[in-house]
């Protein structure tokens, strides 16, 4: 254990200052006490002096349906509520945002930070009741590099475990890859280069462990059904019903099942965000995902179950950098230049957000200091400077905006994001005196046009997905599989590299801010403001809490009579 904690000092830190992907919902900056935990609950059944209810059970409502739940496959946020509620990994996050041991209850750190052993812990088991060891997981991170399985986030594999790349390209066998079972509770991995954040990068769920039994024997069919779904974390899926509603269960087998009180969770899918909280507040449903930004001070002067959770998260458009006129840096410095971010947070999203400059948001914290403190503001301010943008168009070739072609502004359905979507529009027209079209689609079919660039300026932005800088800087990496404003440089490329192997937390802090005055002073996102998370839960409803990532845990709820 000793060796953990050095490495979780030698890695980043995260205060709340200001969520994968992360998307423009509403937001507060506003912190508020945390909900309290299961573990208050006295003995006798009560939570302080509210007895626990007969039925441990809550509905709480999804906005979106994800594109799909396989822990190894996906990178869409919408299917965290499924992916850390039913699957647990090495390493977990407790209610105070920290790393905390999940399968793992214990990992020794080699002194140069190639070598991570993880010690599982005896008697894990699979929801089906079949045992779980070691080679589980190297199973599903075999299964992440090979390229049939099309892995979103397979480079957090790929690019740090030896030979993870070169099994995906075929080059070698798995004997050669550095991920290996000592015994059926000790797992090793060997890295290519020091990584002081691996014990960070491994709370992904890319590192997961799935079935090998279930996986084999349905294909990419197994999370299609409740009766294949076969997973190690606090619940298991026991219903599936299409486009409206899926059902958690308690899973009876998982470790520390004794400790978990809430029996069923039906996720209920109401699209409507508007109809979401009509729901809630005729008490039909016990929480929601996402809040009207219209309703938001209503409902915080009302004490209606507001929830604030800080976040590490931006919320920015991807400019897709390989088509003109995108692809001219001056052009997206117009852009960016041309938004009244003041307004957008203010009138549009109505939020308490902090303007942003940068795609990478600010809190990562070395030493009580925020490692971005300081740092340029590449020449944009809170208030859009149409002079400014006009200059940087002109000088781009196209004076007073003329001969720009009609730029084409997509989004995802979403009322929130539209609105921040039509008042962009408005605010291009008007200050370069251009013509923008704005159109939507269904997320599924938004993110994969934003994945093969078929888009040019597209609504997106992003979470950290574990807690580190390093979570961020890939999005903006020549090839980075998360790269989707197909932007490079190599100059940028290079700090990153320097910093994935850096051991010294202020010295890789110095160099995430070169990282980020290299990119930023490019212009490859249109930043609009840094982001928290908000929710809605009841309050009978105690225990539930959000990391940084948006991430949200019902392990530890539990329901008072009411």
């Amino acid at each position: 254990m000793k060796k953990k904690l050095v490495s979780l000092l030698l890695a980043f830190g995260m205060t709340a200052a200001s969520v994968a992907p992360a998307f423009a919902e509403e937001e507060q900056l506003e912190t508020i006490a945390p909900i309290p935990s299961a573990e208050e609950a006295t003995e006798d059944g009560s939570a302080g002096d509210a007895p626990l209810a007969d039925a441990q059970e809550l509905t709480f409502v999804l906005n979106n349906e994800p594109d799909g739940i396989d822990p190894g496959i996906t990178n869409n946020s919408f299917a965290v509520p499924f992916l850390v509620n039913c699957f647990e990994g090495l390493v977990t996050y407790d209610e105070n945002g920290e790393t905390a041991p999940g399968n793992a209850e214990s990992w020794d750190i080699n002194d140069d930070m190639t070598v991570y052993t993880f010690h599982l812990r005896d008697g894990l088991k699979w929801s089906d009741g079949s045992a779980l060891t070691a080679n589980d997981y190297v199973y599903s991170a075999l299964r992440v590099l090979t390229p049939e399985t099309t892995s979103q986030y397979v480079n957090m594999i790929s690019d740090y475990v030896v030979n993870g790349q070169e099994y995906y390209d075929g080059t070698c066998e798995k004997e050669d890859v550095g991920i290996k079972a000592l015994d059926d509770t000790t797992l090793e991995f060997t890295l290519k280069a020091p990584c002081s954040y691996f014990v960070d990068l491994v709370s992904m769920w890319v590192y997961d462990p799935v079935q090998e039994a279930t996986v084999e024997a349905n294909g990419d069919k197994w999370t299609s059904s409740a009766d294949t779904y076969i997973c190690n974390g606090p619940f298991k899926i026991t219903e599936m019903n299409m486009g409206e509603s899926i059902i958690l269960e308690k899973n009876e087998n998982y470790w520390d099942a004794a400790n978990v009180s809430l029996e069923k969770i039906t996720y209920r899918y109401i699209l409507d965000v508007a109809t979401a909280l009509t729901a809630f507040e005729n008490g039909e449903v016990d929480g929601d995902r996402t809040i009207p930004s219209s309703d938001m001070a209503r409902l915080k002067a009302e004490n209606a179950g507001v929830q604030t959770a800080p976040s590490y998260g931006t919320v920015y458009y991807d400019f897709n950098c390989s088509v003109e006129p995108f692809d001219n840096p001056l052009v997206r410095k117009a852009l960016c230049l041309a938004v009244d971010r003041e307004s957008l947070i203010n009138n549009v999203a109505q939020v308490d957000g902090q303007p942003a400059y940068s795609f990478l948001s600010p809190g990562y914290v070395v030493d009580g200091t925020d490692i971005l403190d300081g740092r340029s503001d590449f020449g944009l301010s809170s208030t859009a400077d149409a002079e400014a943008a006009k200059a940087a168009l002109a000088e781009a070739g196209y004076p007073d905006g003329e001969g720009f072609p009609t730029v084409h502004l997509s989004f995802y359905s979403d009322d929130n994001v539209k609105k921040i979507a039509e008042a962009i529009k408005e605010m291009w027209e008007q200050n370069l005196g251009i013509t923008v079209e704005v159109s939507s689609a269904d997320w599924a079919v938004f993110y994969s046009d934003i994945q093969s660039g078929n888009y040019e300026v597209g609504a997106m932005g992003w979470s950290a997905d574990y807690v580190n800088p390093m979570s961020f800087l890939p999005l903006l990496y020549t090839n980075d599989v998360t790269n989707n404003c197909f932007y490079s440089n190599p100059d940028y490329d290079a700090v990153v590299d320097q910093v994935k192997v850096e051991k010294d937390a202020a010295k890789a802090g110095e160099l995430v801010k070169q990282a980020d005055d290299v990119v930023s002073s490019d212009y490859p996102v249109l930043p609009l403001y840094y982001k928290s998370n908000n929710y809605l839960i009841k309050d009978y409803v105690q225990g539930v809490y959000m990391t940084s990532s948006g991430n949200i845990y019902f392990k530890n709820a539990t329901v008072l009579a009411h």
